[in-house]
């Protein structure tokens, strides 16, 4: 039986299970390994805090997402789909490892963080198209 997110170290499961997938996947993996380039061992330590953060308010977490994805998204435009199966790849590691509030819960925010994500992505690639 499956059992709910309550600690770091489950977080750090979901996170480990989670980029695997990412790494591996046809359609976004390209970006972080290639395009992003990404320390996985700091990139994974950032994210445990930045999870632990946002689910129980004790993760060490300073950081700056939005300023990091703008400049990924100059390197490789993201778009919806890149988004879209952010989102299925992490709600899908969720599903196959918790059940319970706080599993529900971090695929809500994550829901959340990345349509706001992709909106000041698109709202700052469309203004930059403009011409003044």
């Amino acid at each position: 039986m499956k059992k709910d997110i309550t600690s770091r170290k489950d977080i750090e499961l979901l996170v480990n299970e989670f980029y695997k997938k990412v790494k591996d996947d046809e359609l976004i993996g390209f970006i972080f390994t290639d395009v992003a380039k990404v320390n996985w061992e700091k990139h994974l330590a950032v994210m445990y805090d930045f999870f632990e953060n946002m689910l129980f308010y004790t993760g060490p977490y300073t950081g700056n997402p939005m300023e990091l994805h703008k400049h990924v998204n100059k390197l490789y435009p993201l778009t919806e789909v890149h988004f879209k199966r952010w989102n299925q790849l992490f709600g899908k590691t969720v599903d196959e490892l918790f059940k319970g509030e706080t599993a529900n819960l971090v695929k809500t925010r994550a829901l959340s963080i990345s349509a706001v994500m992709q909106m000041k992505i698109a709202d700052e690639s469309s203004s930059s198209d403009k011409i003044f």
